[in-house]
């Protein structure tokens, strides 16, 4: 019913924002992804958006990017995955590390988002699998090397979060080995 939503940033209370458009305030709920590229209160903002009908409720959800709008109507479609559920997935993880995650089938790094427990994140990986890993791989480009996952994977076993790994991953060349790759990236993580 409300797909986009334009107007003027009034209030920022994660994880909702309160948007004026044209004289209407609308309370919209965001991950953390989106709230932290928001712009500054007072300044003009665009969101696409998820209206969601419950018998004791209308919520408005509102997403930064096209792929985190589809990647919440992909989760929200799974039992026992509701908006706020799905709203602490993409605030834990961007939609590239939740597309990966499926497509590796690593339970481990969806146990990590507060509120999924072991079996909500196999139930996501079943249900998910080439759904939203195919599409959302085809927009980041080429997936990675079996070297980076294997890398990826010590990184994360090493205690780095995701957005540590995959930074210090990005800075490492296209076709380095596994052991010289973590090496690399334990030294780019430890300056």
């Amino acid at each position: 019913m409300i797909g986009k939503l334009t107007g003027t940033l009034l209030e920022k209370n994660p994880p909702e924002v309160l948007l004026d458009c044209h004289g209407v305030g609308y309370e919209v709920n965001v991950p953390m992804s989106t709230f932290y590229n928001l712009p500054a209160v007072g300044e003009r903002v665009s969101l696409l958006t998820q209206f969601i009908v419950r018998e004791d409720a209308q919520l408005l959800y509102g997403f930064a990017t096209a792929p985190e709008r589809q990647a919440f109507r992909e989760l929200i479609k799974i039992s026992g995955v509701g908006p706020r559920t799905a709203l602490s997935i993409l605030s834990g993880m961007g939609v590239s590390d939740l597309a990966q995650a499926i497509s590796l089938q690593e339970a481990g790094r969806l146990v990590k988002v507060p509120g999924i427990g072991k079996k909500t994140a196999e139930r996501l990986l079943l249900e998910l699998k080439g759904k939203l890993g195919a599409d959302i791989g085809a927009v980041r480009g080429p997936a990675h090397s079996d070297a980076q996952a294997d890398i990826l994977q010590a990184l994360l076993a090493l205690g780095y979060n995701d957005k540590e790994a995959a930074a210090a991953l990005k800075a490492l060349p296209a076709e380095v080995g596994v052991s010289e790759g973590i090496k690399m990236a334990l030294k780019a993580l430890a300056k």
